[in-house]
């Protein structure tokens, strides 16, 4: 078997495609036998440098357009590589450990120099960031599989893979149909009552006592409308906010709510003319929000929410493809009316007194603001019985109009 022969490494002649779920490799030898399968979705979150003192932020996805040139299998260690773009690759060693194997570390070099990623970049050149992965203990001959969203933190770049389905030493040239799970994917095992022994003791005689009624469960107390905070972003100390947003926030995981409290909170983030971030950094979590500028219109372009239920579970939850809070640039948005919206399957958001302007803020001041959808109709309502009211007005004064003018004929007619 090619596992054990020689260590020579194979510099592997590949094809990549790309399926509705994520970018799916193969990686063969020299004698076209499959030695590693990877089907995964990478998504990334890059801040670089813009001008002194300024970034932007970056966030792409690993696209179907891949070349493998790099990577490789022998009998102790594999390698996948994936290159795309303008100079970019991501790629990960395995290797083994007795009847496991594991990968040890995921390397992401990004291209600088490419505008169409880092638009206005201040930095030309490649850099790179070496991340410790969690995949570990996978059994020889299984797939590690992983359909939960793990986020990998770096200085400067963020990277969540979700959807993962690798196999780095494959036997007899087929993927395994066994599989080794991430610890995220395996469902949690109740823990079991404890029982004591019980021993049966006379019934005691019925007396003429009324028995007291069943008791009614608590319900689960229902939270407060959460404290409106007041956050902004400005260049630098001695200038006036660029970026600005009010609201009161609740965050909704896997039905789990709780509320996110401005006292205690730090706010910083970067103003550009394309890409505007605001972050949010509590005691309990970390909200990351990404407004896009097309020129004419702003809206909340990407959400990232990380931290730790008050279980002590840590969490990570995002989306990079989102359209929300729109409004014309130059303006401001408000939404003073509860507002609920579906982030990921897991993550809710609920906004209250929304008020935000990421782009073009003057003196410190929100712009003139557009009211969302909700707001404005609070207002059909009392315009249409206003209406309604003033059409009844005229029909009165109308007819008794009619009906003077014709008494005042009749009279006439008389004389």
């Amino acid at each position: 078997m090619y596992r054990y022969a020689s260590s020579v490494l194979f510099l592997a002649s590949v094809f990549a495609f790309q399926l509705s779920h994520g970018t799916e490799v193969t990686v063969r030898d020299k004698d076209n036998n499959l030695c590693l399968y990877a089907n995964l979705t990478v998504n990334f979150s890059v801040s670089y440098e813009v001008a002194v003192n300024k970034s932007e932020t970056a966030m792409f996805e690993l696209p179907g357009n891949v070349t493998t040139d790099g990577s490789g299998c022998d009998n102790t260690s594999s390698t996948l590589k994936l290159n795309f773009g303008e100079g970019h690759s991501w790629s990960v060693n395995f290797t083994i450990n007795g009847k496991t194997y594991q990968a040890d570390t995921i390397t992401f070099s990004y291209n600088l120099s490419d505008a169409t990623v880092f638009p206005k970049s201040a930095v030309n050149g490649t850099a790179t960031v070496n991340v410790k992965s969690q995949i570990t203990d996978v059994g020889m001959d299984t797939c590690y599989s992983c359909k939960s969203k793990e986020t990998i933190e770096a200085e400067s770049v963020n990277q969540t893979l979700w959807n993962v389905l690798i196999q780095a030493f494959v036997i007899n040239n087929s993927t395994s149909e066994n599989f080794t799970s991430c610890a995220a994917d395996l469902p949690t095992t109740p823990v079991a009552p404890t029982t004591q022994p019980t021993t049966t003791t006379p019934a005691a005689p019925v007396t003429n006592s009324t028995a007291p009624p069943p008791t009614t469960p608590t319900p689960a107390p229902t939270l407060p409308t959460p404290t409106t905070g007041e956050y902004s972003v400005k260049p630098d100390e001695n200038s006036t906010a660029c970026l600005m947003v009010n609201f009161g926030l609740r965050i909704s995981l896997n039905s789990v709510e709780m509320n996110f409290e401005p006292n205690g909170t730090t706010s910083s983030g970067s103003c550009g003319v394309n890409s505007s971030q605001l972050v949010l950094t509590s005691n309990a979590m970390t909200i990351t929000l990404t407004f896009a500028n097309d020129t004419k219109k702003f809206h909340l372009h990407a959400l990232n929410v990380t931290g730790k239920t008050s279980s002590g579970v840590a969490f990570s939850e995002a989306n990079t493809n989102l359209s929300l809070w729109e409004a014309t640039v130059g303006s401001s948005y408000m939404c003073n009316k509860e507002q609920n919206y579906t982030i990921t399957g897991l993550l809710t958001l609920y906004t209250f007194e929304l008020h935000v302007q990421p782009f073009g803020v003057k003196k410190g001041l929100f712009s003139t603001a557009e009211d969302c959808q909700a707001d404005a109709e609070n207002f059909i309502v009392p315009i249409a019985v206003g209406v309604a009211l003033l059409v009844l007005i005229l029909i009165v004064l109308l007819a008794y109009f009619i009906g003077r003018k014709r008494n005042m004929a009749s009279s006439y007619e008389t004389l």
